[in-house]
Protein backbone atom coordinates (compact mmCIF):
# COMPACT_ATOMS: atom_id res chain seq x y z
CA UNK A 1 0.00 0.00 0.00
CA UNK A 2 1.57 3.64 -1.31
CA UNK A 3 1.19 6.24 1.06
CA UNK A 4 0.24 9.86 -0.81
CA UNK A 5 2.94 12.46 0.45
CA UNK A 6 4.26 10.75 3.55
CA UNK A 7 6.46 13.21 4.38
CA UNK A 8 4.95 16.63 3.46
CA UNK A 9 1.83 14.73 5.37
CA UNK A 10 4.08 14.05 8.58
CA UNK A 11 5.72 17.29 8.58
CA UNK A 12 1.94 18.74 8.84
CA UNK A 13 0.38 16.75 11.42
CA UNK A 14 3.40 17.24 13.42
CA UNK A 15 3.42 21.30 12.87
CA UNK A 16 -0.67 21.10 13.77
CA UNK A 17 -0.06 19.63 16.90
CA UNK A 18 2.91 22.05 17.55
CA UNK A 19 0.95 24.89 16.89
CA UNK A 20 -2.13 23.18 19.14
CA UNK A 21 0.34 22.49 21.87
CA UNK A 22 1.78 26.05 22.08
CA UNK A 23 -1.64 27.71 22.17
CA UNK A 24 -2.28 24.98 24.92
CA UNK A 25 0.65 25.90 26.79
CA UNK A 26 -0.76 29.48 26.84
CA UNK A 27 -4.66 28.53 27.50
CA UNK A 28 -5.11 29.28 30.74
CA UNK A 29 -3.33 32.76 31.14
CA UNK A 30 -5.21 33.88 28.03
CA UNK A 31 -8.83 32.30 29.30
CA UNK A 32 -7.85 34.74 32.58
CA UNK A 33 -7.14 38.07 30.90
CA UNK A 34 -9.69 37.61 28.03
CA UNK A 35 -12.26 34.63 28.10
CA UNK A 36 -13.22 35.17 24.46
CA UNK A 37 -9.55 35.13 23.55
CA UNK A 38 -9.05 31.70 25.62
CA UNK A 39 -12.11 30.22 23.68
CA UNK A 40 -10.66 31.59 20.59
CA UNK A 41 -7.73 29.24 21.56
CA UNK A 42 -9.69 26.27 22.01
CA UNK A 43 -11.44 26.46 18.74
CA UNK A 44 -7.64 26.30 16.94
CA UNK A 45 -6.61 23.92 19.01
CA UNK A 46 -9.56 21.58 18.29
CA UNK A 47 -9.55 22.87 14.40
CA UNK A 48 -5.83 22.15 14.47
CA UNK A 49 -6.24 18.72 15.77
CA UNK A 50 -8.76 18.07 13.60
CA UNK A 51 -6.95 19.00 10.26
CA UNK A 52 -3.87 16.83 11.62
CA UNK A 53 -6.12 13.46 12.10
CA UNK A 54 -7.45 14.02 8.67
CA UNK A 55 -4.39 14.26 7.65
CA UNK A 56 -2.90 11.00 9.24
CA UNK A 57 -5.75 9.27 7.94
CA UNK A 58 -5.63 10.48 4.11
CA UNK A 59 -4.38 12.81 1.79
CA UNK A 60 -7.66 15.50 1.96
CA UNK A 61 -7.26 18.72 -0.09
CA UNK A 62 -9.93 19.99 3.27
CA UNK A 63 -7.59 19.00 5.65
CA UNK A 64 -4.57 20.69 3.57
CA UNK A 65 -6.97 23.79 3.23
CA UNK A 66 -7.94 23.90 7.02
CA UNK A 67 -4.46 23.52 8.28
CA UNK A 68 -3.54 26.61 6.08
CA UNK A 69 -6.51 28.67 7.09
CA UNK A 70 -6.20 27.87 10.48
CA UNK A 71 -2.41 28.63 10.55
CA UNK A 72 -2.54 31.71 8.47
CA UNK A 73 -5.56 33.19 10.93
CA UNK A 74 -3.35 32.74 13.73
CA UNK A 75 0.09 34.32 12.74
CA UNK A 76 -2.75 37.63 11.26
CA UNK A 77 -3.84 37.65 14.70
CA UNK A 78 -1.02 37.62 16.85
CA UNK A 79 -0.03 40.21 14.25
CA UNK A 80 -2.84 42.02 15.03
CA UNK A 81 -2.92 41.77 18.52
CA UNK A 82 0.74 42.83 18.21
CA UNK A 83 0.21 46.17 16.30
CA UNK A 84 -3.82 47.59 16.81
CA UNK A 85 -4.25 44.89 19.83
CA UNK A 86 -7.26 43.20 20.34
CA UNK A 87 -10.31 43.55 22.44
CA UNK A 88 -9.00 43.35 26.42
CA UNK A 89 -5.39 43.00 25.26
CA UNK A 90 -3.68 46.03 24.67
CA UNK A 91 -0.94 45.24 26.94
CA UNK A 92 -0.08 42.59 24.25
CA UNK A 93 0.76 45.99 21.90
CA UNK A 94 4.38 45.57 21.07
CA UNK A 95 4.87 42.66 22.90
CA UNK A 96 6.69 40.76 19.66
CA UNK A 97 9.58 39.04 21.53
CA UNK A 98 7.30 36.71 23.49
CA UNK A 99 8.92 33.13 23.44
CA UNK A 100 5.87 31.14 22.57
CA UNK A 101 4.44 33.77 20.51
CA UNK A 102 7.63 33.66 18.06
CA UNK A 103 7.30 29.54 18.51
CA UNK A 104 3.81 29.95 17.03
CA UNK A 105 4.82 32.04 14.41
CA UNK A 106 7.31 30.17 13.15
CA UNK A 107 5.39 26.82 12.94
CA UNK A 108 2.22 28.37 11.37
CA UNK A 109 4.23 29.62 9.01
CA UNK A 110 5.95 26.21 8.21
CA UNK A 111 2.29 24.72 7.73
CA UNK A 112 0.79 27.80 5.65
CA UNK A 113 4.17 27.67 3.15
CA UNK A 114 3.93 23.50 3.32
CA UNK A 115 -0.08 23.66 2.92
CA UNK A 116 0.26 25.79 0.74
CA UNK A 117 2.90 24.14 -1.77
CA UNK A 118 0.56 21.49 -1.41
CA UNK A 119 -2.22 22.98 -2.86
CA UNK A 120 -0.61 24.43 -5.63
CA UNK A 121 0.53 21.05 -6.60
CA UNK A 122 -2.56 19.97 -7.08
CA UNK A 123 -3.73 21.99 -9.82
CA UNK A 124 -4.30 21.07 -12.87
CA UNK A 125 -0.52 21.77 -14.79
CA UNK A 126 -2.52 24.72 -17.24
CA UNK A 127 -3.89 26.81 -14.25
CA UNK A 128 -0.42 26.29 -12.70
CA UNK A 129 1.12 28.07 -16.03
CA UNK A 130 -1.29 30.51 -16.97
CA UNK A 131 -0.76 32.09 -13.51
CA UNK A 132 3.07 32.16 -14.10
CA UNK A 133 2.63 34.21 -17.33
CA UNK A 134 2.93 38.12 -16.56
CA UNK A 135 -0.05 40.04 -17.35
CA UNK A 136 0.09 41.42 -20.69
CA UNK A 137 2.36 38.71 -22.40
CA UNK A 138 0.31 36.07 -24.09
CA UNK A 139 1.19 32.28 -23.30
CA UNK A 140 2.15 30.30 -25.94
Amino acid sequence: MLIERPIERTLAVVGLTGVALIHLLDLHDTFLSAPYKGWLYVALIAGALACAAGLVRRDDARAWTGAALLAVTAFVAFAWSRTVGLPGGADDIGNWWEPLGLASLFVEGAVVALGLRVLAGRLPAGVVAQRAVPAGVSAR
